[in-house]
């Protein structure tokens, strides 16, 4: 199937690991131009070129802290230039800090919602222009199931996260007028390089695949595993397809069936 995405450019944040890079895998093999950041550009181009993703023509990477404004408007202006436009923002870059609320620091609050939600924003912001002149403009925020189903022990994660989803109906809203649309990915518990540590540092004498299905069984995870990398990215890369035309303000759950919400 022809998703309608070869030749356009989309621009990536926290594209060297996880989610990012596996949505900037596919859409490149879509034929996309990437338009992708880190905070460490050698360290990003290197990760892709391991993935085949050596093109000049076609890759524009840079460092970039999207909690800086100045930044990110560095970044897109860059990115802007480098391809004459863009016509997809990915807004990926993320963490979670694992602490409950009476552990959890009034910085470390602060800086959560930095990230969560200027780190959205300032992107969105600072594209908006160029998206409203693609005709096909898109953003996908990567979130998760967390801000809607939040847990004690990631008590500002989650807070920040359903900050970013009602953040993310109102961007929708606004950007309707430019005919540019906003949607959320929302994740569960995904097998990235965090997932990995975890285990080598965990001291459990089970293999891999035995320690994370209890880890799944735990929470609660209906298909019974971890999801992947590119179990997250397929849905990314399908909003931003033209042929998710008329989808805008929605959020798609990937989380294997933990969602307890209605």
């Amino acid at each position: 199937m022809d998703l309608g995405l070869a030749g356009r450019t989309v621009l990536i944040t926290g594209a060297s690991s996880g989610v990012g890079l596996a949505t900037a895998t596919m859409l490149f093999a879509e034929g996309a131009n990437l338009a992708v950041c880190s905070r460490d550009r050698a360290r990003l181009i290197d990760v892709l070129r391991g993935y085949g993703i050596d093109d000049a023509h076609r890759v524009f990477a840079a460092d970039c802290d999207v909690t800086d404004a100045s930044a990110v408007t560095t970044f897109v202006e860059g990115a802007a230039a480098h391809f004459g436009g863009i016509d997809g923002v990915v807004c990926n870059a993320g963490r979670s800090l694992m602490a409950p609320l009476d552990e959890t620091t009034d910085d470390q609050i602060r800086e959560e919602f930095e990230l969560k939600v200027f780190g959205s924003w300032n992107v969105v912001r600072a594209a908006r222009k160029w998206l409203a002149a693609s005709g096909v403009g898109a953003v996908v925020n990567v979130n998760a199931i967390l801000s809607r189903q939040p847990e004690p022990r990631l008590a500002v994660t989650s807070a920040a996260r359903a900050a970013l989803l009602n953040l993310t109906y109102s961007m929708s809203e606004l950007l309707a007028a430019d005919g540019v649309r906003v949607n959320s990915v929302l994740l569960g518990l995904v097998d990235t390089g965090q997932w990995r540590r975890r285990f080598e540092n965990s001291g459990t004498a089970d293999d891999y695949q035995t320690w994370s299905g209890e880890i799944a069984a735990d929470r609660g995870i209906a298909l019974g595993r971890l999801g992947t990398a590119d179990e997250v990215a397929f849905p990314i890369v399908g909003l931003l397809s033209p042929l998710s035309g008329y989808t805008t303000g929605a959020s798609i759950d990937v989380g294997g069936g933990v969602a307890r919400y209605i």
